[in-house]
């Protein structure tokens, strides 16, 4: 083989190394990554089914019910305008209540029901996770747009 054939096949091997290394770390990128929905979002069928994603808003009152003795809890997120049902079976962080910001990490199953792997409370009286927060005030601003209309 002549010496430009060897560095014409070098060149496209390594191109083709340099193409499957960038695919594989795209595709893992593609699968780590979880996006924010509000649950007016999710009532207008914007959130993914089947796909991993973030739901946040405030835990709606009297919407926390435990199921028997064991870990597995169901409750409500709300905008104040819309309401997602989400189960929930594990350890809640200490913070976790009614009226308070919550983001849950899971899937939209086929029922409607958001079924959580993660929950997050918010740390302070102060605080609410940002996506949460701009969430809430747009569904108000939304309902304010219809109730004027």
């Amino acid at each position: 083989m002549k010496p430009r054939h060897k560095r014409i096949a070098i060149i496209i091997a390594g191109l083709a190394v340099l193409s499957i290394g960038s695919g594989l770390v795209f595709k893992a990128f593609r699968s780590n990554m979880v996006f924010f929905f509000s649950p007016s979002q999710v009532y207008a069928k914007e959130a993914p089914q089947g796909r991993a994603f973030r739901i946040g808003g405030m835990v709606e009152k009297g919407s926390i019910k435990r199921v028997g003795d064991t870990l597995t809890i169901n409750f409500v997120v709300t905008d104040t305008v819309h309401a997602v049902p989400v189960d929930y079976t594990g350890v809640l962080p200490d913070l976790f209540k009614e009226g308070k910001g919550v983001v849950a990490q899971g899937s939209l199953g086929p029922d409607g029901v958001f079924h959580a792997s993660e929950v997050l409370a918010k740390h302070d009286e102060n605080y609410m996770p940002p996506d949460a927060k701009h969430a809430i005030e747009q569904a108000q601003k939304a309902q304010k747009t219809v109730v004027i209309n």
